[in-house]
């Protein structure tokens, strides 16, 4: 009964996860931006008054404007694992905010995500899926499967649609049933990709994936590409830049991050 009660109260309450005392000025912005999508989603459903179309009308150059952020984060899959990379610049706007913001996150031993958005929403689904992951561990006394934390994902990020989490995200993980990559959108949509990448630099980090991902490439392999794809996106968008992170994800020693050592070396390596 306990855990039947702990699982609802995540799915149900995971507003409470927020970190609100960090940038409270953009919180009320998020807000105030989430009340517009709802306002806009009932004015084309005909579910609003005739007063409130006017006062929306009169009010829409005023209301706050989104503020544009920027990241590059990726995921492949390898014959024996996953690897994921991304960029470590936190944006507001063409501010600065950080310069080492963590941006891939553990969920579990055999599964991580990536996060592009609004960090204060990325958290809070990281913590949900953290806890979930734990429970059905403790459960069933087995890892929890690539897909089903996936699917969980989506169903959080779906049941906010019309209050939605300003997330875009990359879950990857190696199970019984192999490596999995799944890409998930801020409305719930899931996909399953061989490589993948979000974000504003994703467009340049394309241009390196394409032509240099191979179905069935091994991770020390697939490792050199990511940093260059990585690299590439920090040199070309602006809003993603000053460092970078790889998390590799192996059946026999699960995840781990590459050292800023390893991270040199691949550098200097030549192209």
């Amino acid at each position: 009964m306990l855990m039947a009660f702990d699982m609802r109260y995540l799915l149900t309450n995971q507003r409470t996860l927020y970190p609100r005392n960090v940038f409270k000025w953009s919180w009320r912005g998020r807000i105030s931006q989430r009340k517009n999508v709802l306002v806009r989603f009932r004015y084309a459903s005909g579910f609003i008054s005739e007063a409130t179309k006017i006062m929306y009308h009169q009010n829409r150059n005023e209301m706050p404007k989104h503020v544009l952020t920027g990241t590059t984060t990726m995921g492949l899959v390898c014959r024996d694992g996953i690897v994921l990379g991304t960029d470590t610049r936190a944006t507001l706007g063409t501010f600065v905010a950080h310069k080492h913001a963590k941006k891939v996150y553990p969920i579990d031993e055999h599964v991580a995500m990536t996060i592009a958005g609004g960090v204060a929403d990325a958290q809070s689904v990281v913590e949900i899926l953290r806890a979930n992951s734990k429970l059905y561990r403790f459960e069933k006394d087995f890892p929890i499967p690539i897909g089903a934390i996936a699917r969980l994902a989506a169903n959080i990020l779906f049941q906010a649609r019309f209050y939605p989490f300003v997330l875009q995200s990359v879950i990857g993980g190696i199970d019984d049933s192999g490596p999995h990559i799944f890409a998930l959108d801020p409305l719930g949509s899931v996909t399953e990709e061989k490589y993948v990448s979000t974000g504003s630099g994703s467009p340049v980090a394309y241009g390196v994936l394409e032509p240099g991902y191979k179905e069935g490439m091994a991770v020390k392999e697939a490792i050199p590409l990511v940093v260059k794809a990585v690299n590439s996106a920090m040199k070309r968008d602006s809003a993603s830049g000053d460092s970078f992170d790889v998390a590799v994800i192996l059946k026999e020693t699960g995840y781990r991050e590459l050292s800023e050592e390893e991270k040199k070396a691949i550098l200097a390596q030549p192209n």
